[in-house]
């Protein structure tokens, strides 16, 4: 098994959109289940007057989501093929916890946006559409056209809701888009393609996973955050500074020339030190002890790069930004000390300088002259931080292109954000 790879994958779209039973479906047919899970499903089915095994139960964990039929939180689930392991993240489809979405979506390869045949293209589909774009799920997303059974397995139907599809994703970037057919209730074109749906002639849902691929976590410029500083003993060394944290990006080895930033000071990787002992090559995502050859000036926050391939040092940010909070941002952000900016490993205080626009998410249209954000809001912004990140283009490096915001007053997290390239134009 150590050569196969993993794929991390999350579900989307709106409420009774069959997410949760889709899941199951794949849990069940890949034989991913054990003999007391299907025996609780199949308890509390009957229980609930219900005949056979509801295989939404399968994920949706909480006793609230069983009670409502609703996903509220998270779910993660783990299943393996003989080509395949797979990471999913179900995610919740009431507007109510799109900030839910947000968070399952933020680490996945690809994205499954579900789309009821019997109701077609709605508002939250159309909204996590468009955070599936803006979290940089651009290179593959699959429009599954679920419960076709309820409109007789009707390829009409399914063309239908391809072609609405097309026309509202037509600016959002995605490289590319499979649609899919599938009934997740009786399992055609899920792992096995059934018997209905003969029109159809691509791959099912569970072949296009094996053969999607992964995001390489190891590609990109060397980003390595500086999580603490401590000053023991390493290896062989004897009283020496290292510096730990976890490489986000690319790789580095012993003798390669780095930049310390904020402040550009030089020096050379002398010892890559891990519990295992020394390497001479470490990539992403491993959590390393970096020596360096000189003895420099270096905090929690700081950020190690090769020379030459260094990210941008700014406090001027314009950025995507997802409202999380049931507090719509208002003029209290341009207060400084207000909210706080957690990038990478640095909290820093920041400011409101201007909302550019908020998206329509069924038009796509902008919406411009705005000076709050609600819940759910998906729009443009221009922040200032008190001190300089490190940042780069969200498209180009997830980690240090994306951040935070939380109410210092409350503790809690009210949005997230991805960061423009420069020009502001992604």
């Amino acid at each position: 098994m150590s050569t196969v790879d993993s794929l991390r994958f999350t579900t989307a779209g709106s409420v009774d959109d069959g997410k949760s039973t889709l899941i199951g479906r794949l849990l069940y047919d890949t034989k991913s289940m054990l003999e007391d899970q299907l025996l609780s499903i199949k308890n509390t089915t009957a229980r609930r007057g219900g005949k056979g095994m509801d295989l939404s139960l399968l994920t949706d964990g909480l006793s609230a989501e069983r009670e409502q039929g609703i996903t509220i939180d998270v779910a993660y689930r783990y299943f393996a093929t003989l080509k395949r392991r797979f990471i999913i993240a179900d995610t919740p489809g009431h507007e109510q916890y799109t900030r839910n979405m947000v968070t399952g979506a933020s680490t996945a390869d690809l994205s499954l946006i579900l789309i009821d045949a019997s109701k077609g293209l709605q508002t939250q589909s159309r909204r996590h559409a468009i955070i599936a774009s803006l979290l940089g799920i651009a290179h593959v997303v699959v429009v599954v056209v679920n419960k076709i059974d309820l409109v007789d397995y009707s390829r009409e139907v399914f063309e239908s809701i391809r072609k609405d599809f097309i026309a509202f994703a037509r600016t959002l970037n995605f490289a590319r888009v499979d649609f899919i057919p599938v009934s997740a209730l009786d399992g055609d074109m899920v792992v096995d393609r059934g018997g209905h749906l003969n029109w159809y002639q691509g791959a099912t849902l569970l072949e296009l996973l094996e053969t999607t691929k992964a995001a390489e976590v190891a590609a990109g410029d060397f980003r390595f955050p500086v999580q603490l500083v401590a000053r023991t003993k390493f290896g062989g060394k004897s009283e020496f500074r290292g510096y730990m944290g976890r490489i986000e990006s690319g790789c580095v080895s012993v003798g390669d020339r780095i930049a310390v930033l904020p402040s550009g000071l030089e020096a050379t990787v002398q010892d890559i030190v891990t519990l295992d002992g020394s390497l001479k090559t470490a990539a992403a995502p491993q959590s390393v002890t970096l020596l360096l050859d000189t003895q420099i000036d270096v905090s929690r926050g700081d950020l190690f790069a090769h020379i030459g391939d260094s990210p941008t040092v700014t406090n001027q940010i314009t950025a995507n930004l997802s409202w999380m909070s049931a507090q719509p941002m208002d003029a209290s952000f341009a207060i400084p000390g207000r909210y706080l900016i957690k990038h990478t490993t640095q909290t820093v205080r920041v400011v409101l300088e201007g909302i550019d626009y908020r998206l329509d998410v069924n038009s796509l249209e902008r919406e411009t002259g705005l000076t709050t954000f609600k819940l759910n809001d998906i729009g443009r912004v221009r922040l200032k931080t008190l001190r300089p990140l490190m940042v780069d283009a969200y498209r180009a490096n997830r980690a240090t292109g994306s951040f935070i915001l939380i109410d210092e007053v409350t503790n809690q997290t009210v949005a997230a954000g991805m960061i423009m390239g420069e020009g502001g134009d992604e």
